[in-house]
């Protein structure tokens, strides 16, 4: 860790003369390089016995504190996007068409013609990284990497966004915790698999679909319940010799 503190501090001119709001502004650069507690804390330890920062005057915790939910979520989108480059092959433009089209919903309705390339690229770049390694594989990974729960996070984003809508991803994440569970994974772990804004898309699909259903319903009558048409049946005088009229009477 005191080669990455190191690396940044020298990078930006970091200095303890620095302001809190001026050393403030790189809390993100710390924060992508150094992805958990014991990470941060050994960055800490580096800013406060290298690099002479004041405890007191809290300037490294202002550095490399607890990321602010918004600003970890936004790093985790970082990540996830780079994983969608680097071990799927989407390009630059696909990955922000994608997070566009995510973010927009328009993969919740049909698609749109300015992301058929991205569609397309979803399905055959996620098939292909399906075959090299199921979801179970990956449960197995996550634990075996000892990722850190922010990567656990965005790899299970990227499990998402490579399906193709809401739907399927949040049935893809139900398996990954499902796997994780069976591996006896931490609860921590587990949770980091669950996202707000996916759970949304898909309570909004369910909606629409409900309300498409209900649109192609089709009310029959009350004689053509099943209820009223047992009832003419249960009063039809069997002796009577059955003909096309006594048919139209039940039915």
């Amino acid at each position: 860790m005191s080669a990455i503190v190191t690396k940044i501090v020298e990078k930006y001119n970091l200095s303890p003369k620095m302001s809190v709001s001026d050393l403030s502004k790189y809390t993100s650069e710390f924060l992508e390089n150094l992805t958990d507690d014991r990470k941060r804390n050994q960055g800490r330890q580096r800013l406060r016995d290298g690099f002479k920062f004041s405890s007191d005057q809290g300037s490294c915790k202002i550095a490399i504190a607890s990321p602010p939910k918004d600003l970890e979520e936004e790093i985790i989108r970082e990540i996830t996007k780079r994983i969608l480059q680097n071990r799927y092959g989407f390009s630059g433009r696909q990955v922000d068409d994608l997070f566009s089209t995510q973010k927009n919903g328009s993969t919740f309705e049909e698609p749109l013609p300015c992301n058929r390339d991205v569609n397309i690229a979803i399905s055959n770049k996620s098939s292909k990284g399906m075959e090299e390694e199921t979801i179970g594989d990956m449960a197995h990974r996550l634990l075996r990497d000892k990722l850190s729960i922010r990567d656990v996070r965005a790899e299970a984003y990227a499990l998402a966004l490579l399906a193709l809508n809401a739907n399927a991803g949040s049935s893809r994440l139900s398996r990954l915790r499902r796997e994780l569970r069976n591996i006896g994974a931490s609860f921590q772990i587990i949770e980091a698999t669950k996202f707000s804004d996916i759970t949304e898309d898909v309570n909004k699909i369910q909606s629409v679909n409900r309300k498409k259903a209900e649109a192609k319903r089709i009310d029959y009558p009350d004689e053509f319940t099943l209820e009223s048409v047992k009832e003419r049946l249960d009063a039809y005088d069997i002796k009577t010799l059955p003909d096309c009229q006594a048919l139209a009477d039940v039915m």
